[in-house]
């Protein structure tokens, strides 16, 4: 069971491998990632681990691609079993003897079927491989080579080996070169799935380790960072790594192990790992720090503990690998089906289906068959009906026509409109020329709406087209965009022709039979009853009865009564005396024409107030009538005129102009970015599916 949960891992980072390494990774697999600086050995502790030597070796960064180490265990051939794959070599190319055998050899996952049982072939491969992305200068690149060793001697392991940290820049690497690498192992090991396998060199301070304050910046309290301490056998005399391995100096939750790694001079003579193996056990059974601690030291006790550390880390995250796995192959598939297939269709085809999704599109927002449906704000036919019964009606009826009309205006035009005679009760006449003038008022607001909702409809527009299957087409999206808004404005002439219409209907015929009109009679007695009230009856306490109003106040009231109706030329306050009004007798007889410019003046006599209180009540009366009507039709005109109109008429308007249109191949050209994406999803649901089957397994 144990191995076949780091199997179907494996099996996950091949699978995943096209994908790149890095964030590009739908998928946080658990892994051992392996970070140290250049000169702490981690390329000698990953050859121990395997027990063959297979890594480049060099100056400057050797390591300039992640490499996914995956060791599988196997039983060893039995003996005399024949091998026609390969022809093994006893010697090197320099006599050396080889330890190349038929039960060991390593796959590349870009080298399918090909296997490499000379180890040296594999150091060469990773330098090509190398080499083909990152050129023979010193560039790194974060694509990953996954390279799978088989080996009787191996315990079953996946490990990630990255480039080591460098801080200055040596010959031809780049003058960023410190922050290059930074930035690629940061994408790695800040991923929560990833055990940091720190690798330290012993005979320097621990607290200046490079590998190991960048494992701290992601996980700083340890818990899924392992030390491996190197060069033990290099400290000064009397010294040893005891305390740091007590975890009392920078302590780990998986702690540290310590290893010895062969030397130059090993390398240079050929000393073989698996001597080199023998050497390290023997030296901490030997040293008198490490003796009775000889167990938890060395190389394999290391490949043991990372071994079980994956194991348990995989049956920890295994259940959230097959989650992520099924909701990114669900979101891709959905982006996928957006995108729509390749482009296998006419253009005519393409073009009659995008039409008739706007069209669907556009008749359900207005509607409100809105595919989502927002909670946080008003859209498509609502905001429409916002403008209409919030915006336009609360325009219309803050309008109010006395802030315009002054009762001067109203006293001219009383007398303006009857003439040379001046009229003997209040003239319907100097009414409607009033009430007219308020009506067109009406014109504006109405016109505005208009115009708000034209811009809603645009916005609906823009709404519709911001969806992923319209951006697939740009120049048919263009093409709508501009029909579309041109058909709206040309729309708008006859919508706004038809509520002035309606305007000017109201203006034309001012219906004074009106059955909501304040009767003339009704106006007349409110303005009496405000200018003149008439005495409360005062009753007496004791009786209950009315007390009778003395005679003098009866008397009182009927003579201001008389007066309104016919004392004014008695007094001589009329409209015309308050120009003429003068006490000088020589000046009145010369008979002075009148002035160029005839404005009223002088204070109003009671009957001119009273006609002034009647046709301002008449006007409010009527005025408010036409509001209600004007709320009501305005709305219904729009609604028919220009709503109703391109809900029915716009896409046989779409057909007719782009059917006809000469470059109907470029239309339905697909964008670059659509296509790029459609390609990169196709490939992700691809990679996707073969995970999801490989996790089902387990």
């Amino acid at each position: 069971m144990d191995e076949t949960l780091i199997s179907t891992i494996n099996k996950l980072q091949d699978a995943l491998a096209p994908l790149g390494g890095g964030s590009s990774s739908p998928v946080d697999l658990p892994q051992i990632t392996v970070v140290g600086s250049q000169s702490s050995g981690k390329s000698s502790v990953l050859e121990n681990i395997v027990g063959r030597d297979f890594l480049p070796r060099g100056t400057g960064i050797v390591t300039r691609r992640p490499l996914v180490l995956q060791l599988v265990n196997r039983r060893a051939s039995t003996p005399g079993s024949k091998n026609d794959l390969i022809d093994l070599k006893v010697t090197d190319s320099e006599g050396h003897k080889s330890e190349n055998n038929q039960d060991e050899w390593g796959e590349f996952l870009h080298l399918p079927g090909k296997k490499f049982y000379n180890f040296e072939d594999i150091r060469t491969e990773i330098v090509r491989e190398t080499e083909a992305k990152t050129g023979k200068n010193a560039g790194i690149s974060s694509i990953p080579i996954n390279l799978r060793i088989y080996s009787p001697h191996v315990l079953t392991l996946t490990l990630v080996d990255l480039p080591g940290l460098t801080k200055v820049p040596v010959g031809d690497q780049p003058k960023d070169i410190e922050k290059q690498i930074r930035d690629m192992l940061m994408k790695f090991i800040s991923k929560p799935n990833a055990i940091i396998l720190s690798v330290n060199a012993a005979n320097t301070d621990l607290a200046n380790s490079d590998g190991l304050k960048l494992a701290r910046e992601v996980d700083p309290e340890g818990t899924r960072t392992i030390g491996v301490l190197t060069k033990v056998d290099l400290m000064d005399h009397g010294t040893d790594v005891i305390d740091i391995l007590a975890g009392r100096v920078i302590p780990l939750r998986y702690g540290y192990v310590p290893v010895i790694n062969r030397g130059q001079k090993d390398i240079e003579t050929h000393k073989t790992i698996r001597d080199a193996l023998h050497d390290e056990s023997a030296y901490f059974e030997n040293h008198a720090s490490y003796r009775s601690k000889a167990a938890y030291c060395g190389t394999p006790y290391l490949a043991k503990k990372l071994n079980s550390i994956l194991l348990h880390h995989i049956r920890a995250t295994l259940p959230d690998i097959k989650m992520r796995v099924e909701t990114a192959l669900k979101k891709y598939q959905t982006e996928l089906n957006a995108l729509g297939p390749e482009v296998a269709q006419s253009p005519s085809s393409i073009v009659l289906s995008v039409i008739t999704d706007f069209c669907n599109d556009y008749t359900g927002v207005l509607n409100g068959q809105i595919k989502d449906i927002s909670s946080l704000e008003l859209s498509g036919g609502a905001r429409i009906s916002f403008v209409f019964h919030e915006i336009f009606k609360n325009g219309v009826y803050a309008l109010d026509p006395f802030d315009q009309i002054k009762d001067a205006d109203i006293r001219t035009i009383m007398y303006n409109s009857s003439g040379s005679s001046p009229s003997l009760f209040v003239g319907t006449q100097a009414f409607e020329v009033l009430v007219k003038q308020q009506i067109h008022r009406f014109e504006e607001p109405s016109l505005r709406c208009i115009t708000l909702v034209f811009d809603e409809l645009v916005r609906i527009l823009s709404q519709i087209l911001q969806q992923p299957e319209y951006a697939r087409y740009p120049g048919l999206k263009e093409q709508i965009s501009q029909i579309f808004i041109q058909f709206l404005r040309e729309a708008l002439i006859p919508t706004n022709t038809f509520v002035t219409d309606i305007i000017q209907a109201e203006e034309t015929y001012i219906n004074t039979a009106h059955p909501d009109l304040l009767k003339g009679s009704q106006a007349l007695a409110i303005v009496q009853e405000k200018l003149h009230p008439t005495p409360k009856q005062q009753v007496d306490p004791k009786t209950g009865k009315p007390i009778p109003i003395p005679a003098a106040n009866q008397n009182g009231t009927a003579s201001s009564a008389s007066s309104t109706v016919g004392g004014d030329d008695d007094k001589g306050s009329t409209f015309f005396g308050g120009f003429f009004t003068s006490k000088n007798k020589k000046r009145l007889a010369a008979m002075e024409a009148p002035p160029s410019v005839l404005r009223a003046s002088g204070n109003m006599s009671d009957r001119e107030t009273q006609e002034t209180e009647v046709i301002k009540l008449l006007i409010q009366s009527y005025f408010g009538i036409v509001k209600r009507t004007v709320a009501d039709l305005v709305p219904k005109s729009i609604m028919f005129k220009l709503i109703e109109y391109s809900k029915t008429e716009i896409q046989k308007v779409l057909l007719q102009r782009l059917y006809g249109n000469s470059e109907l191949d470029s239309l339905v050209k697909e964008n670059e970015l659509t296509t790029a994406r459609r390609k990169e999803c196709l490939k992700m649901v691809d990679v996707l599916r073969h995970a999801a089957e490989i996790v089902s397994t387990v």
